[in-house]
């Protein structure tokens, strides 16, 4: 094993749609596991949109990453090295914590296992991750969908969204996916999707929203924001739902206002309720959601794409090709393998 930590630090806070040039690659001394405290090695690490709001200056849930540090996201690593009771060289663990690096050292008590002989050790950080449980919460306790219902899904062969259109069939709904290529629709389809829109090729979204939900939109899942949100808005239903997750599509003007139509009108005649969500607010109840999740993939219910890249070159590349929906799929970024094979 090495002796040295590659880490990607924040250097620049970007203005607009982030290039590569605002992280710098570094090399650091390994550091060593005080009390309480473990050394891991990264397996996977995790891409994400919510990622944009952390390199922005500007006021969010959470705390930006500051200049010179290293940049914040999680990941599925193996123990090299512990001093806390609970973990030993070999485990495989999960955290929010491990930012893009090859060798973080965690609190003992912010990892999650991860049992291998469930699932791919990098589902911790997909269906059985914050993904999966991002689509299960947001959907069942925001949504609360009944039979019938026609849900409609932005980024729908995303992370999120293809973990949301299964769910919604599980639930007996009409699911519609809103998607940036034929090719993602297809695999929409393909797991159990009824129609879908290239948000690309339409001429006018509004229009296409209306085509495909013909009686409504009930459930409008947004992880995109911008022009897709407003198709969807001017095709509600009566006592719709909107669950807002994602402002991918503000990537480029994140630091701007946001200026967009407003939807208070809909709302109204609608009687329309439109929430955020944050999957952090349901930490309580992970295990029920994973639990569920898990028997429901074992079952064959839930099928789960993802677009992997190699190595910890590759991370702001990873990220800038999830901005600019050129993924297909969770976006993980592979560092290596784990020590031990598992059956």
């Amino acid at each position: 094993m090495t002796d040295t930590n590659r880490r990607w630090v924040l250097a620049t806070y970007p203005e607009g749609m982030p290039t590569e040039a605002d992280w710098r690659l570094e090399e650091t001394p390994m550091r060593e596991p005080r009390d309480g405290q473990v050394l891991i090695r990264s397996l996977y690490l995790s891409v994400d949109p919510y990622m944009r709001g952390r390199i922005s200056p500007a006021k969010n849930y959470a705390a930006s990453v500051e200049l010179g540090h290293v940049m914040r996201g999680g990941g599925v690593g193996e123990v090299v090295a512990s001093k806390h009771p609970d973990w030993k060289p070999g485990d495989i663990v999960e955290s929010m914590g491990f930012g893009w690096q090859e060798y973080p050292v965690l609190k003992g008590e912010h990892l999650r296992r991860v049992d291998p002989s469930i699932a791919p050790i990098q589902s911790a950080v997909s269906y059985l991750g914050m993904p999966g449980l991002t689509a299960y919460f947001a959907l069942l306790d925001l949504g609360r969908p009944k039979p019938g219902e026609t849900v409609l899904v932005s980024a729908a062969s995303g992370a999120v969204g293809q973990v949301v259109g299964q769910i919604a069939k599980i639930m007996g709904c009409r699911a519609i996916a809103i998607a940036s290529s034929e090719a993602k629709l297809d695999w929409c389809r393909e797991i159990g999707y009824d129609g879908g829109i290239n948000y690309r090729e339409a001429e006018d979204l509004p229009a296409a929203v209306a085509e495909m939900c013909p009686a409504g939109v009930d459930i409008y899942f947004d992880n995109t924001g911008g022009p897709i949100h407003d198709a969807a808005m001017v095709n509600l239903a009566l006592n719709a739902r909107i669950i807002i997750c994602g402002l991918v599509s503000l990537s480029g003007k994140f630091e701007q206002p946001d200026i967009g139509l407003r939807h208070h009108r809909q709302l109204l005649i609608n009687r329309a309720r439109m929430e955020g969500f944050l999957v952090s607010d349901y930490a309580d109840r992970f295990d029920e959601g994973i639990e569920q999740l898990a028997a429901w993939h074992r079952e064959g219910r839930i099928k789960f794409r993802e677009d992997v890249m190699e190595g910890i070159d590759s991370m702001p590349a990873a990220f800038l090709r999830l901005l600019t929906s050129e993924n297909f799929g969770k976006q993980l970024v592979k560092l290596g393998e784990p020590s031990s094979s598992f059956n």
